[in-house]
């Protein structure tokens, strides 16, 4: 059995053991090959300031590379009597190099360490919810182009208020998207610093170049005082938290539109027949069940925030291992969250309009508000056209006139979806992503070459 990378001469009890380490061993897997990543950069760090020979860089760095490899292809385990995946790595090592890999931990703790990681694991997975909200997005203004013509009922209250299109209802999603984008953009800026060189948050005697491994890991900048870089754990799953509850929200209000409007009652869109589920019992029924489950999953999504605060907001200054299970719920959401987004293009894209709602008469009295102004324009004092219109709406002698023309900003017939796009586009950009990319790719490049020499 391996031993700790704390223990002295005492075993803890097993009881112990098991509650304290929990599911720490399960979640570390999603972070093991940051985990890599953050010593590839450590390393060749503490070799720039002599607490690695020459001679040992490129051996491990090419070790590391292997073990990379291995969390690429799923093969990577955490071992019975393994604490977490600090220790499983500095195992492989030394298993390979001997007493050379004890040395990787030089001017750290499991503390910065597992910071590091979560910082790299969760720009990651913020760049993958900003490539599935972006496939979203380009759905959504796709079917508000093709049906920009198509009207609707607009509801207040769930009575029937205004005329609404297709064009509107499926452009303003989008545009709750690039709202959205901007949460997730702050979320990424404030993920995007480094933590690595904080130790247990004070810092270290050894000369780190902590601009270094700034630079290798492809930081923005770095959590500057060692103590705040402590202090963000948690704070940093918090506020990302926030963002995939806003992306999570407008997914929930538009998942259950879908519902409501695909039912018979409404009959405003179809879904496909594969993309809905039976009955046991009734065989008429095609069930909208992949958007039931898109509104469940984004509503609990959305409790992600509350849940991430709760375990840290009464902690004072320094770790403690209630931050542990932050961790369970907050590594999971992003697989959730991506499923969500990934599956609700995917029916948007799918999804028939119906462009005949309109032929019901139960819909007239929505262009009430068209005859109000057209005559108010004529001259007639609006309160008096509204009584007018509204006398005739109760004596059933309304006519409705369905030739309507808005011209105005973000109206029926002015959708500003450029403008939207353009919105997207922008904050899109600024997110940079290649910077990450590239230093992260430049580290394996490294080892892969020192493991060919």
């Amino acid at each position: 059995m391996a031993n700790k990378l704390w223990e002295k001469d005492f075993e803890v009890n097993k009881e112990i053991e098991r509650f304290t380490v929990g599911r720490d061993r399960e979640m570390d897997l999603y972070l093991a090959k940051y985990d890599v990543l953050g010593s590839m950069a450590h390393i060749t760090m503490l070799e720039s300031i002599g607490l690695l020979g020459s001679d040992e860089l490129p051996l491990l760095l090419a070790e590391l590379r292997n073990i990379y490899d291995t969390c690429e292809c799923g093969e990577f385990c955490i071992e019975d009597g393994v604490e977490d995946v600090h220790s499983q790595v500095e195992l492989l090592l030394t298993r390979k190099l001997g007493d050379m890999g004890k040395k990787i931990h030089s001017g750290r703790s499991r503390n910065d360490q597992v910071l590091v990681d979560l910082k790299l694991f969760t720009r990651q997975q913020l760049k993958d919810i900003v490539e599935d909200v972006k496939v979203l997005f380009d759905e959504l203004i796709e079917k508000s182009n093709r049906y920009r013509d198509v009207l609707m009922p607009g509801y207040t209250h769930l009575q029937i208020a205004m005329p609404s299109s297709f064009g509107l209802w499926f452009g303003a999603y989008a545009e709750s998207l690039a709202d959205d984008m901007l949460f997730l953009q702050a979320a990424w800026r404030m993920t995007n610093r480094n933590p690595l060189g904080s130790a247990a948050g004070y810092g270290s005697s050894f000369p780190l170049n902590r601009t270094m491994t700034t630079r290798l890991l492809g930081f923005d900048s770095m959590d500057y005082n060692v103590v705040y870089a402590q202090m963000g754990r948690g704070k940093t799953e918090r506020n990302v938290a926030f963002a995939m509850a806003s992306v999570a929200g407008t997914l929930a209000k538009m998942a259950f539109d879908a519902c409501l409007f695909n039912s018979q009652n409404f009959s405003f869109v179809k879904l496909p027949k594969e993309c809905t589920t039976g009955s046991s019992i009734m065989p008429h029924k095609k069930n909208p069940d992949v958007f039931e489950l898109i509104r469940a999953k984004s509503n609990k999504l959305q409790s992600l925030p509350q849940q991430v605060m709760l375990i840290m907001n009464n902690l004072p200054v320094g770790y403690f291992r209630d931050l542990q299970i932050i961790k369970e719920v907050f590594l999971p959401a992003f697989d959730e969250l991506k499923d969500c987004l990934r599956m609700t293009a995917y029916i948007i894209n799918k999804m028939e309009v119906n462009e005949h709602i309109l032929d019901n008469s139960m819909y007239d009295p929505m262009f009430s508000v068209e005859e109000v102004n057209r005559l108010a324009a004529e001259g007639l004092p609006f309160r008096d056209a509204y009584k007018k219109v509204g006398l005739e709406i109760e004596a059933g002698t309304f006519k409705a006139d369905k030739d309507i023309h808005h011209t105005h900003e973000g109206s029926i017939g002015n959708l500003c979806n450029d403008n939207i796009r353009s919105l997207m586009e922008q904050t899109i950009s600024e997110f940079h992503f290649e910077q990450m990319e590239q230093a992260e790719k430049a580290l394996l490049a490294t080892g892969q070459s020192n493991d060919k020499q």
